[in-house]
């Protein structure tokens, strides 16, 4: 038991955690939190010089304020090399690289890396998905890495 738990830790440590670069209201509610879209961004946790931006509902109201809600699984995923690309070791040829809770229970928004090594590109897909059913909602986006530096991978 001790075992599965360790291994949850050590891997959700290997997600990026995301920071908040803003968000816009979408709709209004008088004495409530309104509906908004949400801008996050982080780093891939493995690859030096890859930033994500995220762009994801958030549910207002008064069961979004308290976190029983369920967002929508509208996402969309932007990422960009914002510095020298590097890597801090080889890279499984796909990996999810981040995830967030949707609703209190069983979704989530998560981005997957995945490489296209005859393109020397990451690929970075952004979804939601749920216990029972998930959603085909989806976006993708890619960085090129440059030719002289081969993507590591396992």
């Amino acid at each position: 038991m001790q075992t599965c738990a360790l291994l949850t830790l050590a891997g959700a440590a290997l997600c990026a955690s995301a920071e908040t670069i803003g968000g816009v209201s979408t709709t209004f509610k008088l004495l409530s939190p309104n509906d908004k879209v949400v801008v996050d961004v982080f780093d891939d946790p493995v690859v030096i010089g890859v930033a994500c931006y995220l762009s994801h509902a958030k549910t207002g109201g008064y069961s979004g304020a308290l976190g029983l809600a369920e967002d929508t699984s509208d996402a969309s995923v932007a990422c960009r090399q914002v510095g020298p690309i590097s890597f801090k070791d080889k890279i499984d040829k796909q990996d999810e690289v981040f995830n967030t809770r949707s609703s209190i229970l069983f979704k989530h928004v998560r981005v997957v890396r995945m490489v296209d090594v005859k393109r020397n590109t990451l690929v970075y897909l952004v979804y939601s998905d749920k216990l029972i059913d998930g959603s085909p909602k989806n976006s993708v986006t890619a960085v090129a890495v440059p030719i002289n530096q081969p993507i590591p991978v396992k």
